[in-house]
């Protein structure tokens, strides 16, 4: 039977969720982050469900780091919280998280997304799972007044399927630029789509991007 860790403080909200899930699913539970941390080394769950706010510890830290170690980073993770879908679905989706679901949960709907995560098979899980891997980047294209530009950036948050980095130039959603990897020369690695922007019109202003087209010259 395919197991879920499910790291919840709120008791009556873990009772709900194994009341919706055990019928095909095996739950392991606990509130607390670094008990997760050993259940989920322990018993490789097929999914991760997250609360955001822990006693004495944050959901957001622990999201990033099952997502970054070996063991854990293929494994799905939902988040579910009482945080404002606005204020934090992306910034949870950029740490490592599958998907986001604001409380009250739809429980009909968690159930499919559940089914759907656990029946995804390893290699798809991967081309999702982000990993730490520092490289420099030229970016080329049109900025929101349809002016070309060109510009360098570094990232360490990157995926076989897309990356994520700080960018100062204006960028529509949907925008399309090329990508280069630059070091030993500069190799091109594809056409990439703006799906996400962060903080727009700061100076932590930052985008995700989505590749439509890719090289083998690609990082991952």
């Amino acid at each position: 039977m395919p197991r879920i860790l499910c790291v919840e403080d709120d008791q009556t909200m873990r009772e709900l969720l194994r009341e919706h899930l055990q019928d095909a699913y095996e739950i392991i539970e606990t509130s607390d982050a670094s008990e997760a941390i050993a259940l989920a080394l322990q018993h490789k769950p097929d999914c991760i469900l997250l609360d955001l706010m822990l006693p004495e510890s944050s959901g957001f830290e622990l999201c990033q780091i099952l997502s970054f170690l070996n063991v854990t980073q293929l494994i799905p993770i939902l988040v579910i919280t009482g945080q404002p879908a606005e204020d934090y679905k992306d910034f949870c989706l950029n740490l490592g998280a599958a998907d986001y679901f604001q409380k009250p949960v739809d429980l009909t709907g968690l159930r499919r997304r559940v089914d759907s995560a656990v029946d995804r098979k390893p290699a798809e899980r991967r081309s999702e799972t982000r990993v730490r891997l520092s490289v420099v980047l030229k970016l080329s294209g049109l900025d929101v007044t349809g002016k070309r530009f060109e510009v360098l950036t570094a990232t360490d948050d990157v995926s076989a399927s897309g990356f994520s980095t700080s960018c100062m130039v204006p960028l529509a959603k949907d925008a399309l630029v090329e990508v280069f990897r630059r070091g030993a020369g500069e190799r091109y690695s594809g056409r990439a789509r703006v799906v996400r922007i962060e903080w727009r019109d700061t100076s932590w202003q930052r985008y995700g991007f989505h590749f439509i087209e890719k090289s083998n010259q690609w990082a991952l």
